[in-house]
């Protein structure tokens, strides 16, 4: 079947997790016929939520949308490191979790806001010489990584039981949820790993009911459906002020 050139525009999924952001843009390719569909900023396998595909001229606005802030939901479990500083990695140390206070909690967090450099993890796309990190990092390498400059807006803690802390954090594009709460654990002097991340927002766009459409649709083809989901070039210019 021959391509269909004539999509233009951009479309917001809600990600299932254990899949990569590839994935995604593969599985939209074949359901919408064209080979022009790139993504404005990875999600781990492990992470949820929104994951924006540009679709043919749309991939114009590729730099540009993924430049804009974004919005993460996310749990972390105190009293143990592992070694992708989520629970995807093998545990590298555990030590007890004292019963910190709330105020402690929020301390560590506060330490945390604004501007700040932070590491990233081996386990990332940044490319060292051409090879992304989780290439070395499952050989097993570890190398040098320039800390990057990062911002966090604000963030929320929706939830204190500890082990487990739940939170919103809006931050700079580039920034890591996982390092920020692997980052917190070493503060608090127990360590801590990810256990849960979704993306609610990136930029000016967040999920409302019609605006957006799953994998499942993507995979099974529903066409139609994903085409209605789909926003035009104008609405996004709208959207953003522009």
């Amino acid at each position: 079947m021959k391509s269909d050139d004539s999509l233009n525009g951009v479309l917001l999924v809600d990600k299932d997790p254990d899949m990569t952001s590839h994935d995604v843009v593969a599985v939209a390719r074949r359901c919408l016929n064209t080979k022009k569909i790139g993504h404005c900023g990875t999600l781990d396998p492990m992470a949820t939520g929104m994951l924006i595909l540009v679709i043919g001229s749309g991939t114009k606005l590729q730099d540009l949308l993924m430049s804009e802030d974004k919005e993460y939901i996310g749990s972390l479990r105190l009293g143990a490191t592992t070694s992708t500083q989520d629970r995807e990695g093998e545990i590298l140390e555990e030590k007890p979790v004292p019963a910190f206070t709330d105020e402690q909690i929020r301390e560590a967090f506060d330490a945390y806001r604004g501007d700040f450099y932070q590491t990233p993890p081996m386990v990332s796309a940044i490319k060292i010489d051409g090879v992304p990190l989780y290439k070395l990092a499952r050989q097993g390498l570890e190398v040098e990584r320039k800390p990057r400059f990062v911002r966090v807006y604000d963030y929320q803690l929706n939830n204190i039981a500890v082990p487990d802390v739940d939170f919103r954090v809006v931050c700079t594009k580039g920034f890591y949820v996982r390092t920020y709460a692997h980052d917190i654990g070493q503060k608090l002097g127990c360590g801590a790993h990810l256990t849960a991340l979704r993306r609610s927002r990136s930029g000016h766009f967040k999920f409302e009911p019609g605006n957006h459409t799953t994998f499942s649709a993507l995979k099974e083809g529903r066409r139609e459906e994903v085409m209605s989901a789909m926003m035009s070039l104008y609405d996004v210019s709208k959207l953003r002020g522009a």
